[in-house]
């Protein structure tokens, strides 16, 4: 109930889960089915780069700033998301991930999205009244893939969506086995479904049991997306994050691949990347 997002809009760590999360959107829609997005631990939807709580980190100067356009055609889509976002809501604007799941999806799609900090709440209802594809729920966002899955809306049920589970790891190493918990609960609701789980990297040494148990869900596959911008040997900061996309659309890994040799040559100071599969597709 501490964190609060506006700190760290649009920094390194939000341009990987953005640039993945619209990549997945991007499958979605290649389909006619409707499809069903939730959005677990949605903030409040919009950001505003120059105001005092962005300012006060500075974050987005390593992350949004340093990326040019024509560099990849998923980071140029990202780009191109942003800067859609700022037509509507000025040139400081930065977009969270309820604004690019709305403005990624149709009309036939819904959007439901979860947050559990009251002041956050009510600015994501302001931010999305008048559009009704999207749902606003105040609520814990864990305990939402229980109730909200399989996704059902009237009489209306959805093949196929996406889950984005974005926690701010209040609880540390600990949060791990609360989002691996929430991922076998919405496997076992809704198994057709796509899954991507957002998560910190301080040392990831520390971090294989993790990785281990993520292999073993009952999930088509396990893909995992990674970018440290500096050497991953702090525990006292976030050195980089990843990505975990379970039962990812066909051949996304070719898909992503190049983006993420780009966000380590634009976003990098000594870091890494790694993109594989902790479970293969089956």
């Amino acid at each position: 109930m501490n964190y609060r997002h506006a700190f760290h809009a649009g920094n390194h760590a939000d341009v990987l889960k953005h640039v993945t999360l619209l990549a997945l959107c991007d499958a979605l829609v290649a389909k006619p089915a409707p499809c069903f997005a939730l959005d677990t631990h949605a903030g409040v939807g919009l950001y505003r780069l120059q105001g005092e709580q962005a300012r006060r980190t500075g974050e987005s100067d390593e992350g949004i700033a340093r990326l040019q356009r024509r560099d990849d055609p998923l980071v140029d889509r990202y780009l191109a998301a942003v800067r859609a976002c700022r037509e509507t809501h000025g040139n400081d604007a930065y977009p969270g991930s309820p604004w690019l799941l709305a403005n990624a999806l149709r009309e036939q799609d819904r959007i439901a999205c979860c947050e559990l900090h009251p002041e956050d709440a009510t600015a994501l209802a302001e931010n999305f009244r008048g559009d009704p594809r999207v749902a606003v729920h105040a609520r814990d966002g864990y305990s939402a893939i229980k109730a909200l899955l399989p996704p059902r809306i009237g009489e209306q049920r959805f093949a196929r969506g996406l889950v984005l589970i974005d926690p701010p790891f209040e609880a540390q190493l600990d949060e791990f086995d609360i989002a691996l918990a929430a991922l076998r609960s919405g496997l076992d609701r809704w198994p057709q479904g796509m899954f991507a789980l957002w998560y910190p990297i301080k040392q990831a040494r520390v971090l294989h049991p993790f990785y281990r148990s993520a292999g073993l869900l009952q999930a088509r596959s396990a893909l995992r997306i990674e970018l440290c911008v500096r050497p991953d040997d702090s525990p006292l900061r976030m050195n980089g994050s990843g990505m975990l996309v379970l039962n990812a659309p066909w051949q996304f890994d070719d898909k992503i691949a190049p983006a993420l040799k780009v966000l380590e040559r634009r976003l990098g100071d000594g870091g890494w990347t790694r993109l594989d599969w902790l479970r293969a597709p089956q």
